[in-house]
């Protein structure tokens, strides 16, 4: 089961890092699209995971097996997301992938919950499958900076090949038929099916609702980061940008193996607020790693620096969060609060990050005779740090674990056997 849960994490995450890493180098370089196209263009994956609710609360809770959902969405994104790699202007390629994201960014919710589903103990068994999602990107990474691909449309040409591969091999998955139904036997409008109302009882607990909000600000910094390293390492002359990145998922894979080991010592807050100081850290690093469009000479084990704090930015904060949904919410609508998150983090808070991360782009970039746009890359990461530190201060300031969890442990643990 383990390797079988491992397989589908690999090729989910296989997929989004193949065309998103190289995403704005590929619209800045090749297509010449300006800043705010580049970060508006990126950050319509945010938009699929504000609808991501609908598939996991509506359809995957209540109405079709998860593993069926699952091939559904990644067989018709195979499509979609191949049409996007034939186009060359704003105006078609953003509506195409647009709709490409409405297909994947649900099925990062879905496969958490075919996982957790199969799972005894998630605290300690999730890290150790989860982590092949992250060895799954850090292969599309490195075969795509070692081929020399990152200015091409041949990444996303890759993720869709892989998409429908994945589509197949989800009809492998184990049976996750949907609980929400048979365990209340009632109907609910389509609202409460979205959001049913034991998710917002759930996030209406002091803890809870400060993890929610934290949760949606320091996604909008995030951002940042998706939409601009690996063109920002490209105009500072880093040498294989794309492989060099893969340095943060080796990071991410060898944090989330020490997981187990940390959440024993160190508990959900300070897992969380290490995390965030890893975001301000590493954006730092990245704002005095560079100056002039070259990196300094003897900085670059600043922009090394800032890669590799990636695993504690990821794993700390992400991976924690979803071990906490897991543990606090009922069974019966744990989809639902794994998709509700989704829908905070990469939904709305990377959403607004999108619009932020174009404003500040444009704010702090000029466009060339050529099409070619610079960037003021000191002022676009000190102004993402300042925003990750505030988010840090009122997280640390505000939350407090609900001193009755180690009680519900126990309570899910003894329900899952009986399932």
């Amino acid at each position: 089961m383990r390797v079988r849960l491992s397989g589908m994490m690999f090729l989910e995450y296989f997929i989004w890092g193949a065309w998103y890493v190289t995403f704005g180098t590929w619209l800045s370089q090749s297509l010449h699209f300006d800043a705010s196209q580049v970060a508006i263009a990126a950050g319509a994956t945010a938009v699929g995971a504000m609808i991501a609710p609908f598939f996991v609360g509506l359809i995957a809770d209540r109405y079709f097996a998860t593993q069926r959902l699952l091939a559904v969405l990644h067989g018709a994104g195979a499509l979609v997301l191949y049409a996007a790699s034939r186009q060359t202007g704003f105006g078609t390629l953003y509506p195409i992938i647009l709709v490409y994201c409405l297909c994947y960014m649900p099925t990062m919710a879905l496969t958490n919950a075919v996982a957790f589903r199969q799972m005894q103990d998630p605290k300690v068994e999730f890290g150790f499958i989860r982590v092949s999602g992250t060895f799954g990107w850090i292969v599309a990474s490195l075969l795509i900076g070692k081929l020399a691909l990152e200015a091409t449309a041949r990444p996303i040409q890759l993720a869709a090949l892989a998409s429908a591969i994945m589509a197949v091999y989800c009809l492998t998955l184990p049976n996750t038929p949907p609980l929400l139904q048979a365990q209340t036997g009632t109907r609910r409008s389509v609202f409460q099916s979205i959001f049913p109302r034991e998710v917002v009882q759930l996030v209406s607990s002091r803890s809870m609702a400060v993890f929610a909000i934290a949760s949606l600000l320091i996604c909008i910094p995030l951002q940042f980061y998706y939409t601009f390293t690996n063109l920002f390492l490209n105009q500072s002359k880093v040498v294989d940008a794309a492989g060099k990145m893969s340095g943060g998922q080796i990071s991410e894979l060898l944090c989330m193996l020490l997981i187990p080991w940390f959440f024993r010592r160190l508990g959900v807050k300070y897992m969380l607020i290490a995390g965030m100081i890893a975001w301000v850290l590493r954006y730092i690093l990245f704002a005095y790693g560079t100056a002039s469009g070259h990196v300094v000479d003897g900085r670059m084990w600043m922009l090394w620096g800032g890669i590799l704090l990636h695993g504690i930015c990821y794993d700390f904060f992400f991976v924690t969060g979803q071990i906490y949904i897991d543990r606090e919410a009922p069974l019966a609508i744990r989809a639902a609060a794994q998709g509700f998150i989704t829908f905070l983090t990469y939904g709305v808070g990377m959403f607004v990050g999108s619009w932020l991360s174009s404003g500040v782009g444009g704010y702090f970039s000029r466009t060339a005779a050529d099409g070619s746009v610079a960037y003021q890359w000191r002022s676009i990461w000190l102004f993402s740090a300042a925003a990750s530190a505030i988010v840090l201060v009122l997280f640390a300031l505000t939350f407090r674990e609900d001193p009755h969890s180690e009680e519900r442990i126990a309570e899910q643990r003894s329900l899952r056997q009986t399932a």
